[in-house]
């Protein structure tokens, strides 16, 4: 077997050239708006935006921090400023029914003007309208019809009289009405004196009477509709007056927004209630207590202003609750009564961005599934339809406005989880968001890209004021964006981070008294943005230092060693070793995990253990039957594991107790295994390595401890200099291996063995395979001896 590749310090991580920058600071380097690394984000937002057909609006997924916000905002801003400005949008009183409030769409700043232009109008209808009434002119033409209405009323009562004097009766004016009562001596008759009277002269008073009564009931009909018509008259003449006034004051705003037909509509209905209810002008007259107001009706209420925008609009709405996002319907309380009208129609997000662009992130919109809701069927529709929400108490009447037509681009910018979770679940979602612009997390570490990540650096100290950055720090900015993307080849597209920490260095570096950004300041802000957050893995560090937790960096120990987990608490991610112990004793139960017994692991750690069961069968099981129970353990461990980064480490404690051959603890393990023993790529290998690094640091460096990680992982280290450096002077090792065998050399210091053409292991004596198959087969021979002595005593 070739030797096992020690990496060398050049292989721990990569250092950036900064020589081939073409500048001393970042001052040299114009500032840049240029989108990074997402050549496939931008090219479907692009398109996305570019494309007016129905239901293509955008998705954006990634990483927060990738540059999806800011790349959206410069394309909207580039497009919407070259877009045409919407149309405004009004509420008005419907005067046929008052519960939909009518919509009407005017020029972009031509609602502002409407708005005024109707409350200038409703100012001079209360003002001219009431003078028109105390002119001469009305005043004679009413006193001409009350004049003439009085003397017919009195010409006909006058009749009656008469005619009741020639029969001596008497027409009397009572408090419930007009009575006729028969006169004696001029005077009505008294009751007594009708009495007295024959039964005869009683019946002819009666009779005449009657008739009187007939001619009187005429009589007043006859007034009832002379008044009538004086009152028509009157109307006649009120409305003559406010359709002068009206037409005076609404033809002007009739020739003013000729070209919109709503609008001119609307007036013209304006005109027709005004004169319709011309008693509410008339001083005095009207029910103006029960109404409050009564020329309310006429203002209008501008929902939508685009008087000052330029472009298209690009909305963009942080908390896009139901309300916030189609519009509402506000409220009033009159006399302890919730009462509303037109004038509280309020808008939506929707509203303010039809005609444009209105971003969302998807988190914040399905955290109200009755926005999501919403928004899906005004896209469905086409329309923006104000709706007030059930809320299961007894409501006060409220409006049906009516709704607007949508014609917006809606932008979601969310994770690829959520994407993925609305394209299966809801049958809505690809039909309304046809467009998947997918930024990625890292792109290729080439010369080009490392230049732009210094365009990038320079961008933030031009824009935000901040100390400009040497060659050699913006090349430790580089390093740390490989650092983030986890592979020595890639950088990290997550801006926003890399922002954070040149506004730290720059901050760092006026605390140091220095104008420009050096490498020492770059590393003390990556060092106190750890230290931070790393107050968890000080405590578990401490508890290993204090032997609380039993991890062992020296000596040799049968059937245990060290493995290798990533723990992520918040924004932190470290490594930390886990002592795993195998025990194997003669019996037929196989391998068992304690940790799956007691359901602590999760079902990849369950497929590592169930592929060793095939690594050992496959290779030790070829000639007789595989005999043995084996438990495994990860030990002190009471908050579960999963994945199968850890089974490389259980199959070499495997072996160590199935050979009896110790295993120095000073080296840690991780790597996922295969059935035929190849040892696979795992996650985390730089946080591992480190993790373990610390704790031998802590007890001090012995020069024999070390790592052992899958050789396909090489290009995923960037580890810290001071572990480099370790490496350099030869105080820590780190090797990469292919194959299990490789591994068991290094760990326990005896060949792993080759298999004869038969699969019979070579030389027990002085092999790991040889010495395992040895102990198997002997485990077998117990078994069955066993099991046989047992039977016989049963017998």
């Amino acid at each position: 077997m070739s030797p096992v590749a020690e990496l060398s310090p050049a292989d721990l991580t990569r250092v950036c050239d900064d020589s081939r920058f073409p500048f001393e600071t970042t001052a040299e380097l114009p500032f840049s708006k240029k989108i990074i690394g997402q050549g496939r984000g931008t090219r479907a937002i692009e398109f996305g935006i570019g494309i007016s057909s129905p239901g293509f609006n955008i998705y954006v997924l990634g990483m927060g921090g990738t540059g999806r916000t800011t790349t959206i905002e410069r394309f909207l801003q580039e497009e919407a400023a070259a877009g045409p400005v919407p149309h405004d949008w009004v509420y008005v009183q419907n005067f046929q029914d008052l519960r939909r409030p009518r919509a009407i769409r005017l020029p972009p700043g031509e609602g502002a003007r409407f708005r005024d232009a109707m409350s200038v109008l409703v100012d001079d209808l209360m003002r001219q309208v009431p003078k028109a009434f105390e002119t001469e002119e009305y005043k004679d033409a009413l006193a001409s019809i009350t004049q003439e209405l009085e003397a017919q009323r009195n010409r006909v009562l006058q009749e009656v009289r008469d005619r009741a004097a020639e029969q001596g009766f008497a027409i009397i004016r009572m408090p419930h009405g007009l009575i006729i009562s028969p006169l004696q001596d001029g005077k009505p008759m008294e009751l007594e004196a009708y009495q007295a009277l024959s039964a005869e002269q009683q019946a002819a008073l009666d009779t005449a009477r009657q008739s009187l009564e007939r001619n009187l009931d005429d009589a007043l009909g006859t007034v009832a509709d002379l008044e009538q018509r004086a009152r028509d008259e009157i109307d006649v003449l009120d409305r003559g007056v406010a359709s002068s006034v009206a037409d005076h004051l609404v033809e002007p705003l009739k020739e003013k927004w000729a070209a919109e037909e709503e609008a001119v509509l609307h007036l013209n209905l304006v005109r027709d209630d005004i004169i319709a209810h011309v008693e509410d002008f008339r001083p005095g007259e009207g029910n103006k207590s029960a109404k409050q107001d009564p020329f309310r009706r006429y203002v209008v209420n501008l929902i939508v202003d685009h008087g000052e925008t330029t472009g298209a609009p690009v909305i963009v709405e942080s908390n896009p609750t139901y309300h916030n996002l189609i519009g509402r319907i506000e409220y009033e309380v009159r006399h302890g009564v919730p009462t509303t009208d037109f004038t509280n129609i309020k808008a939506g997000a929707l509203h303010r961005g039809n005609g444009g662009y209105l971003v969302l992130r998807a988190s914040d919109l399905l955290d109200d599934p009755d926005s999501w809701q919403a928004l899906k069927r005004a896209l469905l529709d086409g329309q923006i339809r104000i709706e007030e929400m059930a809320t299961g108490s007894i409501a006060a009447k409220t409006l049906d406005p009516e709704p607007v037509p949508l014609n917006a681009k809606i932008i979601l910018l969310g994770s690829a989880t959520l994407y993925y979770m609305l394209f299966a679940l809801d049958e809505d979602f690809p039909k309304l968001f046809k467009v998947k612009a997918d930024f990625d997390s890292d792109m290729d570490r080439t010369p080009e890209n490392e230049e732009e990540v210094a365009l990038f650096v320079a961008g933030r100290c031009h824009d935000e004021d901040l100390r400009h950055f040497d060659r050699r720090s913006v090349g430790r900015i580089v390093e740390y964006s490989s650092r983030l993307a986890g592979r020595q080849d890639r950088l990290a597209t997550r801006f926003g981070e890399l922002a954070d920490v040149v506004r730290e260095a720059s901050y760092w570096a006026g605390e140091a008294g220095r104008e420009i950004v050096n490498a020492a300041d770059v590393d003390s802000a990556i060092r106190e943005r750890v230290l931070r957050a790393n107050l968890p893995e000080e405590q578990l560090r401490r508890l290993v230092r204090d032997g609380m937790l039993f991890i062992d960096t020296s000596g040799m120990v049968v059937g245990q060693l060290n493995g290798l987990a990533v723990i992520q608490i918040g924004d932190h991610s470290f490594g930390q070793p886990s002592r795993v112990t195998a025990r194997t004793y003669m019996g037929d139960d196989g391998v068992v995990s304690i940790e799956r017994e007691v359901k602590l692991a999760g079902p990849i750690h369950d497929r590592g253990v169930l592929t060793l069961i095939g690594y050992l069968g496959g290779r030790y099981a070829q000639s007789h039957p595989l005999s043995l129970s084996a438990t495994l353990a990860f030990e002190q461990n009471y908050t579960g594991v999963d994945g199968d980064s850890a089974s490389s480490t259980e199959l070499y404690a495997l072996l160590s107790s199935l050979s009896d051959l110790p295993i120095h603890q000073g080296i840690a393990v991780t790597g996922s295994v295969d059935q035929w023993g190849n040892i696979q790529p795992i996650g985390g290998a730089t946080e591992k390595i480190e993790g373990f690094f610390d704790v031998c640091a802590a007890r001090g460096l012995t020069g024999d401890q070390g790592v052992i990680m899958p050789a396909a992982n090489k290009r995923d280290l960037v580890l810290r200099d001071d572990v480099v450096q370790a490496v350099a002077s030869g105080q820590f090792h780190v090797w990469a291996v292919e194959t299990i065998d490789e591994g068991l050399e290094l760990l326990t210091g005896v060949p792993a063995g080759e298999p004869t053409p038969d699969g019979v292991q070579l030389d027990a004596e002085g092999s790991v395979h040889g010495a395992v198959q040895a102990r198997l087969r002997q485990l077998a021979v117990e078994l069955e001896s066993f099991a046989r002595e047992r039977c016989e005593t049963q017998d």
